[in-house]
Parts: C-alpha cells; sequence; structure tokens
C-alpha cells in the first residue's frame, strides 16, 4: 500500500504519513457507511488497503471524553461531514481533502472496477459531490 499510499500523496501534494491515515480514515468511513458486500470487495482489492483500514478505522470518532461520547451518541458530526471535521483536525484542508478523495476513489476504480465503486459511492448520501 505504500506505493499506493505515495501515489495518492503526490497527486493530492500532501505528505506521505497524513496521507496514509487520511487514507485509512476515509477507507474506514466507507468501510461503515457502505453496503458490505461491494465495499468489502473494493477494500479486498487495493493491495494493502485492509491494513490501512485496520490501522485506522475509526481514528475519526476516537476521543472527545464525555462530551464527545454524547455527541457521538446523538449522531452529532457523523457522516460524510463528521469524516470532514475529523480530516481537517488532522491539518488538511478542504482542496486538500477533495484531493485526496478523488485520488482515493481513481485508485479504487483501477484496482475494483468502476461498477464497484460507483455502487459504493452512490450508496452514501452526499459523497458524490465529493468524488
Amino acid at each position: 500500500m505504500n506505493e499506493i499510499v505515495d501515489q495518492i500523496a503526490s497527486k493530492a501534494g500532501i505528505a506521505p504519513d497524513v496521507a496514509e491515515k487520511a487514507v485509512g480514515m476515509m477507507l474506514g468511513f466507507l468501510q461503515r457507511e457502505a453496503p458490505d458486500g461491494p465495499i468489502a470487495h473494493m477494500i479486498e482489492s487495493i493491495p494493502g488497503a485492509s491494513d490501512l483500514v485496520a490501522q485506522y478505522n475509526g481514528a475519526e470518532t476516537g476521543g472527545g471524553g464525555l462530551l464527545g461520547g454524547l455527541m457521538n451518541a446523538l449522531g452529532a458530526g457523523g457522516g460524510i461531514m463528521g469524516l470532514g471535521q475529523a480530516l481537517m483536525s488532522e491539518g488538511l484542508g478542504m482542496g486538500e481533502i477533495s484531493s485526496l478523495a478523488k485520488e482515493t476513489i481513481a485508485v479504487a476504480r483501477e484496482h475494483a472496477g468502476d461498477g464497484i465503486v460507483d455502487e459504493v459511492v452512490a450508496s452514501i448520501p452526499g459523497l458524490s459531490q465529493f468524488v
């Protein structure tokens, strides 16, 4: 996956270590939000993606103490906007997040095919405007 992360980082114009965590967070988000079959196929098709999901899945929802736990329980900060907030807290701007999302989806298309990726994207409200 390092080669793929380096490719995404280079095209998005961000540091590889930041890209690695961001891609893992994005894929983890997709794994939680998209239907099991298509997203499982997509992640399994990308070399090393399963490892990134295992390492960073949920990174954007951790912490926050009691207030964070209450907000999560109430559903605040979730969905695509919650992911965006988490990525911004990692120091990424909206332009960088958009570039990362587009490059990550492009890599997914290369490995899993358009049909699977389109199904995943279509299943998550609001995602298509970012990719």
